[in-house]
This record gives C-alpha cells, sequence and structure tokens, in this order.
C-alpha cells in the first residue's frame, strides 16, 4: 500500500549524545541545560499533538470517491509517534545522566567522610595522649613545688652556710645535683606537653576545615538529589505523557487503517480456497499465493513481521504492490513491466497499457483511498476457479494486504470496480 519509491517510513534516530563525566557538576549542569531545552520543545510538541489528535475527526467516507486524505493522516500521526518515541529515549538518557552525576557526587562525599573519620580518630588519640602528659605535668609540678619550697628554704642559705651545714661534702652535691635534675625533668614534661597542644591545635584546625567542607559538599549533595528528585519525577511524568499520547495515536491510525480497508473491500466478497501453496504468516485461511517464494533481501518476505523487510524488488514485504510486482514479473512471466508510486498511481506510472476490461494473470487497480489497491485477477466470469464459481460481471482476484494484517486472500470482485494493467 506505500509507495514503493519509499519503502522506508520516515524515523527519528535516537541518537545518545551522553558526554564525558568528568566532574558530577558539570554533568549535572550540562543535563539541566538539555532539560531546560528538551522541556520547552516538548510543551511545544505535546500542543501539536492534542492538535494533531484533534484533527483526526472521523471523516466522511464515501464508496465511490476518496474524500479523505487518509495517508496525510497517518503519516502525521506516525511522525508525532516518532518525535514522542524520540522525546522518550532522550528524557531516559537524561534520566540516567542524572544519576550518574549524584553517583559520583555520594562517592565523593564518603571519601571525605572517611577522611574525616580517620582525623577525629587522630584527634581523639591526641586528647588522650595530653589527658596523660597533663597528669605527669601535675605530678611534676606537685614536685616542683616542693622542691621549690625546699629550694626557697635552702636559698635562705648562702653557699658557704649550706656547705657548712652539710654533715659532708657528698650530701651537698647530692642536694644540688637532685634539684637540677627535678627542673630538667619539669622543663621537658612542659616541652612535650607543648608540643602536644600544638598538634592537637593544627589536627582540630584540619579536621574543623574537613567538617566545613563536609558540610558545604552535604547542602550540594542534598540540593542535587532534590532536583534529581524533581527532575525524575518531572521525567517519568513527560514519559507516561508521550507513552499515552503514542496509544492514542496509534489507535488513531488503526481506525484510519480501518477506513482504507474498508474501502479496499468495497464490493467484495471473500472466498476460500483450498490449494497447495500454504503456510507462513501471511497465509490468510486460503493459502499464501506462493508470496513465500518471492525471497526478501533480508529473509523470508512472508514470516517476516509486514513492512519489516524488504523483498527481491525492494518494496515492504507483505504489501499488496510487492505481491502483484512479483506475481506479475515472476509468475505471469511480464519481466519488463514497471510501475512506482502508490497502487492507486500505477494507472499513471505503469510502462503497460491501462484497460478498462480484464483477462486471467492482469494487475487489477483500485483508485479509492490514499494508497488504492492492487490485485491479481485470476479468473473472468462467467467461470470455475478451483471449485469456485465466479459470476459473470465478477472477476476473481489474488491479493495481499487488504485488510492491512499483510495476509493472503481471494476475492469476488465486480468488474467495474477496477481498471487492469496488462499487454
Amino acid at each position: 500500500m506505500y509507495d514503493d519509491n519509499n519503502p522506508s517510513h520516515d524515523a527519528f534516530d535516537s541518537q545518545d549524545n551522553a558526554n564525558d563525566l568528568k566532574t558530577p557538576y558539570a554533568v549535572m549542569s550540562s543535563v539541566l541545560r538539555r532539560h531546560a531545552t528538551l522541556r520547552n520543545a516538548l510543551i511545544g510538541g505535546a500542543v501539536a499533538l492534542v492538535v494533531g489528535l484533534a484533527v483526526v475527526a472521523v471523516p466522511k467516507i464515501y464508496a465511490d470517491v476518496a474524500t479523505a486524505n487518509l495517508q496525510s493522516e497517518i503519516n502525521i500521526l506516525q511522525a508525532q509517534n516518532d518525535q514522542s518515541q524520540a522525546a522518550v529515549d532522550s528524557l531516559l538518557l537524561d534520566a540516567r545522566n542524572y544519576q550518574d552525576a549524584i553517583s559520583k557526587l555520594q562517592s565523593q562525599i564518603d571519601v571525605l567522610q572517611q577522611n574525616i573519620d580517620t582525623n577525629k580518630a587522630r584527634q581523639d588519640e591526641l586528647k588522650q595522649q595530653i589527658t596523660a602528659k597533663q597528669i605527669e605535668l601535675d605530678a611534676q609540678r606537685k614536685v616542683l613545688g616542693e622542691d621549690i619550697k625546699a629550694l626557697y628554704v635552702s636559698g635562705q642559705l648562702s653557699t658557704l652556710e649550706m656547705l657548712a651545714t652539710s654533715k659532708n661534702l657528698n650530701e651537698f652535691v647530692d642536694s644540688a645535683t637532685y634539684h637540677e635534675k627535678v627542673q630538667q625533668s619539669i622543663h621537658k614534661t612542659l616541652k612535650e606537653v607543648a608540643k602536644l597542644q600544638n598538634q592537637l591545635q593544627g589536627q582540630k584546625y584540619e579536621v574543623d576545615i574537613l567538617l566545613a567542607s563536609q558540610r558545604s559538599q552535604q547542602a550540594q549533595l542534598d540540593e542535587s538529589k532534590g532536583k534529581q528528585a524533581e527532575l525524575l519525577a518531572l521525567n517519568q511524568t513527560q514519559q507516561a505523557a508521550f507513552n499515552q499520547q503514542i496509544i492514542a495515536n496509534q489507535d488513531a491510525i488503526r481506525e484510519l487503517q480501518l477506513k482504507q480497508a474498508a474501502l479496499n473491500q468495497l464490493g467484495a466478497t471473500r472466498v476460500s480456497i483450498s490449494g497447495n501453496e500454504k503456510g507462513g504468516d501471511c497465509d490468510g485461511g486460503s493459502g499464501n499465493g506462493g508470496y513465500v517464494l518471492a525471497s526478501g533481501q533480508a529473509g523470508d518476505v512472508c514470516n517476516a513481521p509486514k513492512d519489516s523487510i524488504l523483498d527481491w524488488a525492494g518494496i515492504e514485504n507483505r504489501e499488496c504492490t510487492s505481491y502483484a510486482y512479483w506475481y506479475f514479473k515472476q509468475v505471469a512471466g511480464n519481466k519488463d513491466f514497471t510501475a512506482s508510486g502508490d497502487a492507486k498511481y500505477w494507472i499513471e506510472t505503469s510502462n503497460y497499457p491501462v484497460n478498462n476490461w480484464p483477462k486471467v494473470g492482469a494487475i487489477g487497480v483500485k483508485t479509492e483511498g490514499e494508497w488504492g489497491h492492487v490485485t491479481i485477477v485470476q479468473a473472468v466470469g462467467p467461470a470455475n476457479f478451483k471449485n469456485v464459481n465466479v459470476p459473470a460481471g465478477k472477476v476473481l482476484t489474488s491479493e495481499m494486504n487488504s485488510d492491512f494484517t499483510g495476509k493472503f486472500s481471494y476475492n469476488l470482485r465486480d468488474i467495474a470496480s477496477m481498471r487492469y494493467i496488462y499487454k
């Protein structure tokens, strides 16, 4: 049913333009800017989708005249679906970028917290050492106080008097040496305590800096998490909205396809014929018309989903044009036949004559609707085809995708409902 010159439908390639995460803050800023741009675009797209859906009001379709531009409407809805899907893919990418940035921030905070814990443990150790030294210092001070008293008392005496009052010279020397050692010990203890106090002050300063940095980082983390939660919530809401719009558009597309299918089946009576050419996904209950033999560029054209691969002639598989083109050239032997465009345009683009009267093996062309429809004439009434009576004024046709399922079928049609291509 689709344009044979353009077998591939339009699609929007969703490219993951993920930036290298050099720093979580730079990534977050980049993502936020991208999100703002995307959000503005999505708002406009959402309005366009609503308007587009409003336009898809059920048009009046007459049997003999194609009054609705069905394909144009379907193309618009399909393009909107592609845009919506691209937007959803982009939102999913943003969500991953948000999470990556937050995870890196948390890793930095975890390392910082480990450093702080280590320094706090060191600080506690230093405090314990200071306490022990302080006890020692207090004891030394007490001894020093007693020594000072003794020295003061002894200081009231002159050296000659101390020497005179001493029992002997050794006693005098021992007393002086003891006082000197006490003073040296106290002096050493005071220096050690001063050193520990300086160390404690330096460590405390370092820990205070780390704590301040931690508080700053934690504030940034909390802010980033808040933004993440907000953006992810918006992200998920937008995804849900676009998915709903895609579903709504798909329903609208299906409705339009059903209308085109009704035009294709107008005046036709489907008949069931038993034959040898049966089987495959394109079998509609009356065989597959041998279409399974029309190998595609990427596989079996009959069993692949409709429009998923191209047939041997480069036409999307399981379309009416694919089957008719294959049969007319390969089975009926019209090797030099060419035609292009949607099925309805074959009467204009065919290099074979167009006739108002059929013959067996001819291509029957219906021009109703946006695409039209093409068939292959198997019998011209009055005739009998595989035990099916074909009345006068009727033709029995073999065709594909008349109901948009990509299935093969046989139909009895009025001769006057089509024009015919053959030499």
